[in-house]
């Protein structure tokens, strides 16, 4: 028996001791495997058509940013406003260039705080916007249930990215590299 739980203590302190370096390694694996093509596979859908698409969102975007605006000027998106684009265009960056920044691990915390927003935002739109209040999208926490699209999924795509807020983003990154240089 002492035999069994000198060799717990010796993995599980080999564990403890390099956390810092599995933890974000693994979150930043998981993102990408997970969640990087839902992310740009969606920002895809409101880049606006031609070279200037970065710069002038589709209908698209402003549909799913802003479903109750565009309700209300029957969907045309040009009777909207300057603050409604420079939200859909930021927004539409933001879904590319997080990600990119998250996946290599450049400024992989602040990242990871502005994804977290994100998904925060992206939540809120579903559930205000888009009228996403039926138990089976919405869900709950604490019930027998875990596959709900925002209460279940996001907070745990939440906690995956508040990995890399509190232990940075690991050994295999652009920040360690640049740690080293500078």
């Amino acid at each position: 028996m002492t035999a069994l739980i000198s060799l717990h203590n010796a993995v599980f302190d080999w564990l403890d001791r390099h956390s810092g370096l599995i933890l974000p390694t693994l979150a930043r694996f998981v993102f990408a495997a997970v969640l990087l093509v839902y992310f740009w596979k969606s920002a895809l859908t409101k880049v606006g058509s031609g070279v200037l698409g970065l710069f002038f969102p589709s209908d698209g975007a402003y549909v799913q940013i802003f479903p109750r605006a565009m309700e209300a000027v029957s969907y045309d998106s040009s009777q909207l406003g300057l603050f409604y684009w420079a939200v859909a265009l930021l927004g539409t960056w933001a879904e590319f260039i997080l990600p990119a920044l998250f996946l290599v691990g450049l400024l992989s915390r602040l990242a990871a705080i502005g994804m977290i927003g994100f998904v925060i935002l992206q939540s809120a739109t579903d559930i205000i916007g888009h009228g996403a209040t039926d138990a089976t999208t919405l869900g709950a926490w604490f019930d027998a249930a875990s596959g709900s699209l925002i209460m279940d999924q996001r907070t745990l795509w939440i906690m995956l990215l508040l990995v890399i807020v509190i232990k940075g983003a690991g050994p295999l990154s652009l920040d360690r590299l640049m740690g080293r240089l500078s």
